[in-house]
């Protein structure tokens, strides 16, 4: 794929805007306690100065009627000058009723780092058509609002990624994971399980690629788009593909059917994946190894970018390699300027 443009990294002080996009869960009684800590930790950890577009605390039922308005509020972001970062507040499911308001024209002459996961990759899918990297990782509502505190794996990656402009380099697997809490606050609430570390499900060898992919459902969405990375994006990639749904059923391996049925696959160099349980595993090298005919696409499992805690960060576009024999993964490049 064609580089992007990177967007400026951010430095303490700076002004960012927090965008309900897709969800707008943020602004309901039961969450807006849990956006201010998200808030507040964005100014002490980071010390950046955190401000709301206009609808990102107007609640989930007036997001889901007015998909326009969220547009309004990210091309509002993007285009105010002492803006210099977009944080979304949480993913969602209807991201693709964006799409007939986005103006690719704004986005492509205002790079700016924009971050999120799960349903925020069809707005990532957006900048990529736009031609500006963007970057799959953590929202405001969680982890970065998790339960008790930010931990230091997130934090770490946060800074490499969003205020550094050196290569990320070697992204080792984390220590202990814990899923998602919504409504947990203390402590020894919260289960911490260790972490195995990477799993190389298949292939061999030293692979380099850009990376691009997203949430697995939003993903398969915007398939007949124009936003819908093309075959020149795919070739030559490394694939990052979650879904917070399971791999394993027939659902699964329709989706993952609808995939392959684009080239992305036999395009790519190779692909990680969150962890993935037998059953997921087992329809992964369905589709890919058996149907597909891959016997040595390198896939690597259990790296730190699905729905749990904490979170790695993914600069869309970004040379990264991964490393079969050694087991490891390794973001190649800087993810801003």
């Amino acid at each position: 794929m064609d580089r992007l443009i990177k967007p400026q990294r951010l430095h303490p002080g700076d002004t960012v805007a927090t965008l309900s996009i897709s969800g707008g869960r943020a602004g309901d009684p039961d969450m807006i306690g849990r956006y201010r800590v998200g808030q507040r930790r964005l100014e002490e950890i980071f010390g950046l100065r955190v401000v709301e577009t206009p609808h990102s605390l107007a609640g989930n039922e007036f997001i889901y009627r007015n998909p326009k308005a969220r547009v309004d509020d990210l091309h509002e972001a993007l285009l105010n000058p002492e803006i210099k970062g977009i944080i979304t507040n949480m993913g969602g499911d209807d991201s693709y009723r964006l799409l007939p308001y986005i103006d690719y024209d704004i986005i492509r002459n205002n790079p700016k780092v924009m971050i999120g996961f799960s349903d925020i990759s069809s707005l990532h899918n957006m900048f990529t058509h736009a031609g500006v990297s963007s970057f799959y990782g953590p929202s405001l509502l969680t982890p970065i609002a998790q339960p008790v505190r930010l931990d230091a794996y997130t934090e770490k990656w946060m800074r490499k990624a969003l205020f550094c402009a050196e290569p990320m380099g070697e992204i080792e697997p984390c220590e202990k994971w814990t899923s998602i809490e919504w409504y947990k606050s203390k402590e020894e609430e919260i289960l911490w399980q260790k972490n195995t570390g990477y799993e190389i499900l298949q292939g061999t060898g030293i692979v380099t690629g850009r990376l691009i992919g997203g949430c697995a459902g939003p993903l398969r969405q915007m398939m007949g788009t124009p936003v819908f990375p093309t075959a020149q994006m795919w070739k030559d990639s490394i694939i990052f593909l979650e879904c917070p749904c399971p791999y394993g059923g027939k659902s699964g391996l329709h989706e993952l059917r609808a995939f392959a049925a684009t080239g992305m696959f036999r395009l790519a160099k190779g692909m990680i994946c969150p962890k993935l349980n037998e059953e997921e595993k087992a329809t992964l090298l369905k589709a890919i190894r058996e149907e597909e005919g891959l016997l040595d696409f390198p896939i690597l499992l259990n790296v730190d970018f699905g729905h749990r805690t904490p979170m790695t960060v993914l600069p869309i576009g970004a040379l990264a390699q991964i490393d079969c024999d050694a087991g490891k993964f390794t973001i190649l490049e800087s993810g801003v300027e």
